[in-house]
């Protein structure tokens, strides 16, 4: 990347990010979440946590595959994350009829627990909206997605050819 590029993808006077899209995308994530985490620390919720309470509200009972899907999330980090809030009393797991499919569901406190958070995660997000503009946050989010769209195909096709790879 040329100087000039460089400088137009960092600014000049806003901070020093890097030219590199992920390490770009990683910082700013870090600094992002703990501005959501400080908002909702009350609730005693992280916003990792928050996120994955509100998809399983939303599915009503959850299994680890749908969570993952859901949030884009691996299985390492999102079985550590449930573990937690298990433990919290906040989700429990639901009987599924294939017994080998963990599924998890909100406890009462977990219900609770989420209305107590629910503002504070409004709170977080009309700052960061206010910030960055609505209408700026739309497209970003369209370009988001169409990059993690791409990112997951990709890394879907690298599996498949290593998968095909190890069977020749």
């Amino acid at each position: 990347m040329s100087r000039r590029n460089t400088t137009l993808a960092i600014g000049q006077g806003r901070g020093r990010l890097s030219p590199c899209v992920c390490n770009t995308l990683r910082m700013v994530t870090r600094v992002v979440t703990q501005l959501y985490d400080d908002c909702l620390r009350p609730s005693g919720l992280r916003v990792t946590q928050f996120s994955i309470l509100v998809a399983i509200a939303r599915l009503g009972e959850a299994s680890l595959k749908q969570m993952e899907d859901e949030l884009a999330i691996d299985q390492t980090t999102l079985t550590r994350s449930l573990s937690l809030l298990e433990r919290a009393g906040v989700i429990e797991r639901a009987p599924h009829s294939d017994g080998r499919i963990k599924a998890m569901r909100l406890t009462w406190k977990g219900k609770r627990t989420l209305e107590v958070a629910r503002p504070l995660w409004a709170q977080a997000q009309g700052k960061v909206l206010r910030e960055l503009g609505t209408k700026a946050w739309a497209d970003a989010q369209r370009r988001l997605t169409r990059l993690h769209h791409v990112a997951v195909k990709k890394r879907r096709r690298g599996r498949e050819g290593r998968a095909r790879a190890a069977e020749g």
